[in-house]
């Protein structure tokens, strides 16, 4: 992510991570260039995976100059375009971006990137000019706006990109996804906007982590966590939906290699558990607010009390599901989550639920029971977690068959 936050008219060249895309809520027509060959992000086009900007006459504005998502308590705005995939002539590792952009005094802009991996498959999104984690041969930009006072816009009128590779020094590759325990509050707020343009409903079944780099698209579950109790008696898959609680850029569970902030934390220990606890950053979050609690991740009520079955804030254990490897399946239900179970059967006990878009990772399949679904009829059940069973015919895998061995 690049942020411009000198007043004025600004030009800013910026080298930005890897080939970087994404679908933010659903795939775009990627467009192809020849190796080495530059482009522009089209500021114009703007639908409903964006949030809060509009594109008229080319410059990429706010939309409201007054909005802004959850993670926001005071005054200004904020928004985000996500453009179209854009296919590389050939991989690379790192995107350049040269910024032109009316930034007054309060306002900036910044710009991330991320890259295609798999199928799948998308690295974080992360701040230009940093490597991405590997070569990628598709990518997508998303340039955010904020303003610190209502009424007052900054305004982009261009964004010029281009692809090459560095040598990689912040490769990450796991085969087990990360897994930290960490203070869980509820989210609560039915009726708000979350940072990715989701209207906060009633008993909602989505979380929220302290940055950007895996905020999912509307309608998107390509960053999803596992989050259990830490008896590990119920547990949800849900999609990162929302930014906070407390910060905006502690993506904790990287290595400082990789880490946004607060590098000198150790990896897994959020910014606000360092602040409540030892009066880190004079125990202030990064927008300057006394910490009250020490979360790292905010849960939506349906995960809080239908998921879990939590009747008060505290620690949970949290998989980050992305940072590993593996097939994956992506839950598509009618709207509603869909029951884990301890088991292959549809009498065995519930261990939790699904939500509606998460991407789950698939770790060896069993006969069981036959259900009818979604995807047709199937006797095949997924593992998903340790004693963690859906059935395959509510997982999109882009197969009739298993994707993963047998157990």
């Amino acid at each position: 992510m690049i942020r411009i936050m000198k007043p004025g008219r600004v030009t800013a060249a910026v080298l930005a991570a890897g080939a970087v895309t994404a679908l933010a809520g659903g795939p775009a027509q990627a467009t192809t260039a020849p190796a080495g060959a530059g482009w522009t992000a089209d500021l114009s086009t703007v639908d409903d995976n964006d949030v809060n900007v509009t594109g008229a006459g080319g410059t990429l504005t706010l939309a409201d100059a007054a909005w802004h998502g959850t993670a926001r308590v005071f005054a200004g705005s904020e928004g985000s375009l996500t453009t179209a995939a854009h296919r590389l002539g050939s991989p690379a590792n790192r995107v350049s971006a040269e910024l032109t952009a009316d930034t007054p005094k309060g306002t900036s802009v910044d710009v991330d990137v991320r890259g295609r991996t798999g199928v799948n498959d998308w690295t974080e999104w992360t701040p230009a000019g940093t490597a991405l984690k590997s070569a990628v041969s598709e990518v997508q930009v998303r340039i955010s706006l904020h303003s610190s006072t209502d009424g007052v816009r900054p305004a982009v009128t261009g964004v010029a990109l281009s692809a090459d590779s560095v040598p990689q020094v912040n490769a990450l590759t796991a085969a087990t996804a990360l897994t930290y325990k960490v203070y869980a509050t509820r989210e609560g707020l039915t009726g708000r906007t979350t940072a990715n343009g989701h209207v906060i409903a009633g008993r909602d079944h989505f979380v929220a982590l302290p940055t950007g780099r895996a905020l999912s698209g509307k309608g998107s579950g390509t960053y999803t966590v596992r989050v259990c109790k830490t008896d590990a008696s119920r547990c949800e898959y849900a999609p990162v939906w929302d930014i906070g609680p407390w910060n905006t850029k502690d993506d904790y569970w990287n290595p400082a290699s990789v880490r946004a902030e607060y590098k000198d934390l150790p990896q897994g220990q959020p910014e606000a558990y360092a602040a409540y606890h030892n009066g880190y950053n004079g125990g202030k979050d990064d927008l300057g607010y006394k910490v009250e609690n020490p979360a790292g991740i905010d849960l939506a009520d349906g995960v809080f009390y239908d998921g879990l079955g939590m009747s008060d804030n505290g620690n949970v254990n949290v998989t980050y599901l992305w940072t590993g490897s593996g097939p994956t399946g992506v839950v598509s239900t009618a709207g509603d989550p869909m029951n884990v179970r301890a088991s292959a059967s549809t009498s065995a006990a519930v261990k939790g639920l699904a939500a509606n878009y998460a991407k789950v990772t698939i770790e060896c399949y069993v006969e069981g029971d036959t259900v009818a679904g979604k995807f047709g009829t199937t006797n095949i059940w997924d593992r998903i977690g340790p004693n963690n069973f859906v059935s395959d015919t509510y997982l999109q895998t882009g197969s009739d068959g298993p994707v993963a061995p047998h157990c």
